[in-house]
Parts: structure tokens; C-alpha cells; sequence
């Protein structure tokens, strides 16, 4: 274990870790190809001391004489490589570490907050990296779960707003988080998914499950944390572009830099499409036009040898074309400092503020009248501290407090209620055996208008076998009633209205998951399946009394699901990929079923790719299967009081995409969405919008390539 937490302080901090050794040992650390690889960590495994590579890929370390020691070499994308040495022996020891084909070896955080490598997090956890963002395309989070994952399906509610299932969990159940910090705002129970671009973004890191115990509220289930890229080159910047159909436009610019105690990421990025007609029948006739812009800024500071300090702030704004006279806009502005703080080899403090504040208002074309309606504002602070003991046991101990303030029209009067919130969390991350570990954790919340206090405990286990890794968890997970839940007054086009409910208690949920994996070089296999009984699960129903729906804490859900995936990268440029959830919502007897998660899904890739000196191409093709699902729906024949059986059909959807790099600083990307033309008979909510087949080409230009020497 404290191999892997090592490896990782040393590839962000470089900083030597010494001791009193006299015996120097050095050498290079290479790539299997033969290319020198920078910045790549060497320690000793018994005294956790090392180094990193220079800009050739040399190192220098002290080694205590004439005694029996284990060097380590590790770098993010390769296969950590051993050797054993004696430095009275040996003092010349090189490393030639092959390429890490499935990313098992990339450092991850969401799952226990605490840095490790995928293939040792006790919890089964996604990773979508950099690279196979950089060919999926995607503009933004929606797109590019929905490539990745098979059981994602981003459809439409009410007035075309986004709405998401995760089998079987919507958006007040899945917690997306930035660089680890919530988003304010919600729109239909789901936060805006369009102002999370991928532009500069690191990795997607995607935990299925409750983890309420590292999280709080609203990780029922799962968690979908995207990472941020930190500056790793003395400057950079790029330029992209990309034209579609339906006038989709998407135009880029991101600046970096990286000198001395001081590092900075800025981008910006501008997004659009028309308005278009599916000219069919159903639900939806057309589709609304939006156009978007985002800027971001991410500062980071080494005030010391120990202090890490980075600042962000960013700016969103949307508007959407509502009809001939509204336009909706969403604005959001969102900050935050944090301090990284080494407070010895083994013991890290973490401290972060950060703020958020979304927006919604209405633009009247007429009279150029921008009437703001909605307003969600939260402020954060968190503290987190980090152990690391000599047996390669973590423990963590956590706190956060968080003001939630909320105007909005779907209050009576636009009134505005706050709720302020607290937590404490505790996990130890410990090392039984070299093939065991364990993650137990304990959270507690406290919302101050609630009337009790959540607890939240995880239990997760990891064992080792060779090629194989064993995972079993138990997670609690909740989700504390929002303020809009609360007290909503909202008129629905005047056929009658949704009543919030003060009284409404905490969903809360049990989620347990087996699963195995095989990992070769060249190939992994993974079977999971889980069982997730959430109770209390707040929703609206009918009330005669008042004549209106109400927020009520409805009933027991239990959701059982299974995955499975097969992995395949080749070092000839051959990949592909075989994934298949199944999902499946137990009822009794008699009760309504009105999820629209769809049992089985699937998701097939096959890829194929080359890269010679200056120029280097990638294929992709990529299908997704979407079963039918039979579900219910309230019937406005009724006045939404009863439920209609609904049929929605199932569908299948190709993609194909080619990117070449023309030369070393310039890479076109072409796409072919919907490939055979998939057009639905009846459009529904939960209906592809794909209507027709779709076209985009792009161009990105990274700038700094143009002064590097040949």
C-alpha cells in the first residue's frame, strides 16, 4: 500500500525524500519503446525514500550500504517495474516500463478520498481517462457517459429539461462533483449538465453504489467526479473547433503554464446549436435551440517545500430559445481556494472554500426585460487530514459545513429559504495481508431543518489472487430532502399544483456489491452485481384534500442489477470493448411502476489506431443497445391523477468516428452520429433526439508543438 500512496506524492511533488545513506545509485527510467520518461518516480519499497526523473529520465538515489533492497520505478500509463539491488553490489540499476494498455495503474481518489491505484481500490470504480475522452469527442458530461457507460440515458422531462437514469437512479441520487466539490443548482431534480464541458479535463471517475459515508447527501446511487487537469508543461495552448449538423458549433481555446512555484489552466469554450424540427409525431415536435459559453481558471501556488496552494473561479452562461418571444438563460459563478498542507512524510492536511451560485432567468425579446426567478447559492468549507502508518494502513478524518440558500418561482411569492449543514466523517484504509485490504468508514450529517441526524457506514474488502482481484462492499447511503422539496408552491399551468412537504424525512438506502476481475496485460474481464434497497424514497403524489400533488416519502425501492465487461487493448492498435448491464426494480403486488430504466442495455466498441512521427490515426465504432421498457405515467385525461400504462421501445444507435493527426501540432476529428439513419415512429421524452443521421467535423491545434525541437 504505501508503495502506491508514494508513488503518487512523488510524480505531483518531486520533492527527494532523504535519508542518512552514503551508497549513491542511479540510472535512467525508459519507456519499453526506448523514449527517456521525465518526472517518473524510483523509491525504495522498505524505506520509503526516492526521487523523481529529470527531463531525460535520470536519477540519482542514496541507498543505505551494503545491504538487500527493492527499487520501484512507476509512471502514470506504465506498468510500475522491481528490481532488487545491493548497493555494495550494484550502483547503475535502469528501468524499462511497458505501457499500462488498460489503465489499471491510473491513480484514482473518489472511492476512499485518498490517492490509489485503480487496481487496488477496494471499491469497484470507473475511470475514463484523458485519451478516450479525447476520442469519444464529447462536448460535454452527458455525451460522454452516455459513449462510455451502457446502463446512462440522458432523456427529456418537462419543457425539454435534461433528465438522467442511472439504473434506476435519477439526478437527485447521483452526485456529480468537480475536482470533489458539489454543484449548485437544479432544474426538474437534476443539476445542468451542459455547464460540465470536458475541455482540460483529466479523468471521469465513476463510483456505483451509496458512498454517503465519504459524500453526504444525494450519493444513493453513485458518485461521478470529474478531475480537472493541473499544468504539467512549461507552457501550452490550444485551439479547436468543430462544426455539425443543425449549425452545432463548438469553439475552444485553453492556455497553460507551468513555471517555477507557480502553475495556471485557462479555458474557454463556446457551444451552439439551432433550433430543429423531428418532423414526426409524439411528445416533442422540435427540439430548442441553446447556445453556451464557459471560462475557467485554475491557479496553482507552491508557497513552500510542504504548501500547495490553488485557486479556481469560472464563469457559465446558457441561454435557450423558450419560444419567439422568451429566451431561458442559466447563469453560474463558482470559486474556491485549497491548501494542501505536508505536514511530515506521513501525515497530509487538506482545507478548501469554495462558493457556487446558479442562476435562472427569462429574457423578454420585446421589451429586453431579463427577469431573474431562481436562485440557488452555496458556500462550503472542508477540512480533511491523512495518516499514513508504516504498515501502509490510512486513516482519514474529515468535517464539512455548507449554507444552502434558495429563491425561487416554484415558492410562493418567490420566497427564499436557507438551510445550513455539518458532517464528520472517519475512515481507515488498512493492509491485513499483501493481498487484503479493507476500507471501513462512518459519516454523520446534521441538516438543520431536519430533526435528525444520518449516520452512514461503509465497509468495503479487496483480495488479491494473482491476475484476479476479489471485491465485496456494503455501503449505506442517503439523501436529505431538498429545500424546493420542502416548500414548493408551484402552479402547474393552472390545472393544479405541487405542494412541497416540511415534515418529509431522509431517503435512506443499503447498497451491497460482489464483484471479480482478471486483469492480463493486454485484456481485462469484470462481473459485478448489486442489490440496493432504498427506503423512504421521496416523490410526488396525489393528494384529494388539497388537489394538488405533494411531496411524500412513498415507499420501500429495491433495485438488483448486474454488469459485465470485457476490455481489449493490443500493442498493434486493436482494441475493443463488451459491456452489458442488466437492471431490474422489484414491485409488490399491485403497486405502479414508474421508472423508465430499461432492463438490459449494452455497449459495444471497436477501435483501431496507429501513430508514426508526425502523423497518426484512430477508427472507432461504437453501438448502443437500449431495451424496451413498460412502465406508467400520470394521464393528463384525468387531471394527473391516474396512471396510463406506457410502452416505451427499445432502440439501437451506431457512431463513427476518425481522428488523424496531420502533422505533430495539428489533429482533425470527423463523426458520424446515428450511422444507419435510427428514426423513432413516436418520439417520447426518454426517445432518442438523434432524428436522422448526423455530421460533425473538428480541428485542434496545440500551439506549443510548433517550438519544440526535432
Amino acid at each position: 500500500m504505501k508503495k502506491y500512496i508514494f508513488t503518487f506524492l512523488l510524480l505531483f511533488s518531486c520533492g527527494i525524500l532523504r535519508s542518512s545513506s552514503q551508497l549513491k545509485v542511479s540510472g535512467r527510467v525508459f519507456a519499453e519503446a526506448g523514449s527517456p520518461l521525465a518526472f517518473a518516480s524510483v523509491f525504495v519499497k522498505e524505506k520509503m525514500i526516492g526521487v523523481c526523473t529529470d527531463k531525460n529520465g535520470e536519477y540519482s538515489l542514496n541507498l543505505p550500504d551494503e545491504q538487500y533492497y527493492t527499487l520501484s520505478a512507476s509512471y502514470i500509463g506504465y506498468e510500475p517495474q522491481e528490481i532488487k539491488v545491493s548497493g555494495a553490489e550494484k550502483d547503475n540499476v535502469d528501468f524499462s516500463l511497458p505501457e499500462d494498455m488498460l489503465n489499471v495503474n491510473t491513480v484514482v481518489v473518489t472511492a476512499t478520498r485518498t490517492p490509489k491505484l485503480l487496481k487496488d481500490v477496494p471499491i469497484q470504480t470507473r475511470v475514463i481517462t484523458a485519451d478516450e475522452i479525447r476520442k469519444v469527442d464529447a462536448t460535454n458530461i452527458g455525451d460522454l457517459l452516455q459513449a462510455e457507460l451502457p446502463a446512462v440515458e440522458f432523456s427529456f422531462s418537462m419543457n425539454q429539461q435534461t433528465s438522467l437514469n442511472l439504473q434506476g437512479f435519477g439526478g437527485t441520487s447521483v452526485l456529480f462533483l468537480v475536482d470533489g466539490e458539489r454543484l449548485a443548482g437544479e432544474t426538474l431534480d437534476n443539476v445542468d449538465y451542459s455547464r460540465l464541458n470536458l475541455d482540460n479535463v483529466e479523468r471521469v471517475e465513476i463510483v456505483k453504489g451509496a458512498a454517503s459515508s465519504l459524500y453526504g447527501s444525494n450519493a444513493v446511487g453513485g458518485v461521478v467526479n470529474i478531475i480537472t487537469k493541473e499544468a504539467d508543461k512549461p507552457w501550452a495552448v490550444n485551439l479547436n473547433t468543430r462544426y455539425g449538423t443543425h449549425n452545432a458549433q463548438r469553439h475552444g481555446a485553453s492556455a497553460s503554464f507551468n513555471q517555477g512555484r507557480f502553475n495556471s489552466v485557462t479555458d474557454f469554450q463556446y457551444n451552439s446549436i439551432d433550433s430543429y424540427s423531428l418532423s414526426a409525431e409524439g411528445d416533442i415536435s422540435t427540439l430548442l435551440g441553446n447556445s453556451s459559453y464557459t471560462f475557467k481558471e485554475r491557479l496553482g501556488i507552491d508557497v513552500s517545500d510542504r504548501v500547495k496552494l490553488i485557486a479556481r473561479g469560472g464563469y457559465y452562461f446558457r441561454e435557450r430559445d423558450n419560444s419567439s418571444s422568451i429566451k431561458n438563460r442559466y447563469r453560474d459563478f463558482n470559486g474556491g481556494l485549497r491548501m494542501n498542507y505536508d505536514m511530515s512524510r506521513t501525515q497530509y492536511l487538506d482545507a478548501s472554500y469554495s462558493f457556487d451560485q446558479y442562476d435562472k432567468s427569462n429574457y423578454y425579446t420585446g421589451s429586453s426585460k431579463d427577469i431573474r426567478n431562481y436562485s440557488n447559492i452555496q458556500n462550503t468549507a472542508r477540512v480533511m487530514y491523512n495518516r499514513i502508518f508504516e504498515e501502509g494502513h490510512t486513516l482519514t478524518l474529515g468535517g464539512d459545513g455548507m449554507t444552502d440558500y434558495l429563491m425561487s418561482y416554484q415558492f410562493e411569492n418567490n420566497e427564499s429559504y436557507k438551510m445550513y449543514s455539518a458532517d464528520a466523517f472517519v475512515q481507515f484504509d488498512f493492509q491485513l495481508t499483501p493481498n487484503m485490504s479493507v476500507v471501513s468508514g462512518l459519516r454523520l450529517d446534521y441538516f438543520s431543518k431536519l430533526d435528525d441526524i444520518n449516520f452512514s457506514p461503509k465497509l468495503a474488502m479487496m483480495y488479491r489472487l494473482d491476475k484476479w482481484a476479489f471485491r465485496g462492499s456494503y455501503s449505506a447511503g442517503f439523501r436529505a430532502p431538498t429545500l424546493k422539496e420542502m416548500y414548493m408552491d408551484f402552479d402547474m399551468a393552472s390545472v393544479f399544483n405541487i405542494y412541497g412537504n416540511p415534515d418529509l424525512k431522509s431517503e435512506t438506502s443499503h447498497n451491497a456489491m460482489l464483484s471479480a476481475e482478471y486483469t492480463n496485460r493486454y485484456w481485462n474481464v469484470t462481473a459485478a452485481g448489486y442489490y440496493n434497497i432504498v427506503n423512504d424514497r421521496i416523490g410526488t403524489v396525489w393528494n384529494a384534500e388539497l388537489y394538488g400533488m405533494e411531496y411524500m416519502n412513498t415507499r420501500q425501492v429495491n433495485v438488483a442489477g448486474a454488469d459485465a465487461n470485457i476490455s481489449l487493448k493490443l500493442p498493434c492498435g486493436f482494441g475493443g470493448r463488451l459491456s452489458y448491464a442488466y437492471t431490474r426494480e422489484y414491485m409488490k403486488k399491485g403497486e405502479t411502476r414508474t421508472s423508465d430504466a430499461r432492463p438490459h442495455t449494452a455497449l459495444l466498441r471497436l477501435e483501431y489506431g496507429k501513430n508514426f512521427r508526425d502523423y497518426g490515426f484512430i477508427v472507432m465504432l461504437t453501438g448502443r443497445f437500449m431495451s424496451a421498457v413498460d412502465t406508467h405515467t400520470l394521464t393528463s385525461a384525468t387531471q394527473y391523477q391516474e396512471y396510463a400504462e406506457v410502452h416505451y421501445p427499445g432502440y439501437t444507435l451506431w457512431k463513427l468516428t476518425v481522428s488523424q493527426k496531420v502533422c505533430r501540432f495539428a489533429t482533425v476529428n470527423f463523426a458520424v452520429d446515428n450511422l444507419f439513419n435510427y428514426k423513432p415512429s413516436y418520439f417520447y421524452y426518454n426517445s432518442p433526439t438523434a432524428y436522422g443521421t448526423l455530421f460533425s467535423i473538428g480541428l485542434s491545434v496545440n500551439l506549443e508543438q510548433l517550438f519544440v525541437k526535432r
